[in-house]
């Protein structure tokens, strides 16, 4: 693991940790969704990224558009709506677009986008890939599944990240989310690599070779990483318990502490 990196990582920490205050003090409009204890998932990915790759993100993509593109200045001035945003400050939190990177607010909603862009990638034989982000609380639209059978069949260079966080919004996917993801990329033969953000080295190494089977083979793979979400869903709705919260930060410390040493 590099210095760069962890830099990257707490950047982004402190970067929504921002943008919450400007919430609490009335300087923003709207809501924002914060990646607060999954700064991991973007970073390992985007690290492993060459330039004409296309990454599709999602409602809680702010970790995944700084690590990709390290635009902090035009990405708080499109959350504050200033017209020297990356989308001149129309498109908000979610709804973000520059050099490749594209996201929405749909759930699931970029999957298809993606599949989209991967087939344009495997026709004009570039050897660049395409990357979708979606946590596991999308996993019952099924829209994901027509994609999944889509880039199967049509071999197309796909990496499905799927940010385990373990909830829907504030629902335990316990309740929601039966199986496990691995059966699911079996069953429509697309290669599995999983990590989690506890393990960073381990996570590095599985990205890696998620992105390598993507490019060199021109095939899809999902890349399941095991996460916790420290913050709300949106700016306050979460009615998780308190206990579970805190342990996870306690674990989050921990890990920080470490690899600051």
């Amino acid at each position: 693991m590099t210095n760069k990196l962890i830099e990257q990582a707490v950047l982004i920490r402190k970067f929504e940790e921002l943008i919450l205050q400007l919430f609490r003090e009335g300087q923003l409009n709207g809501t924002v969704h914060t990646c607060i204890g999954q700064e991991w998932t973007g970073v390992a990915v985007s690290n492993y990224l060459v330039k004409n790759d296309a990454v599709f993100s999602n409602h809680r993509g702010h970790g995944h558009f700084i690590s990709r593109t390290g635009n902090v200045d035009g990405l708080l001035a499109e959350i504050m709506g200033k017209a020297t945003g990356v989308c001149g400050g129309i498109g908000g939190s979610q709804h973000v677009s520059q050099d490749n990177f594209y996201s929405n607010g749909i759930l699931g909603g970029m999957y298809p986008i993606a599949a989209g862009r991967a087939f344009s990638q495997k026709f004009e034989g570039n050897k660049n890939i395409s990357v979708v982000f979606s946590g596991d609380g999308a996993l019952g639209q099924g829209v994901i599944y027509e994609t999944l059978n889509i880039i199967s069949v049509m071999e197309l260079p796909l990496l499905i990240v799927i940010e385990r966080n373990g909830y829907a919004q504030s629902t335990d996917t316990k309740q929601t989310f039966a199986g496990d993801i691995a059966t699911r990329a079996e069953a429509f033969h697309i290669k599995h690599f999983s990590g989690n953000t506890w393990e960073t080295e381990e996570l590095l190494q599985q990205t890696e070779k998620a992105v390598e089977w993507v490019r060199s083979k021109e095939l899809p793979a999902i890349l399941e990483i095991g996460t916790y979400r420290l913050a709300a869903h949106s700016k306050g709705d979460d009615n998780r318990e308190t206990k579970e919260i805190s342990e996870y930060s306690k674990i989050c410390l921990l890990y920080t502490s470490d690899a600051a040493d």
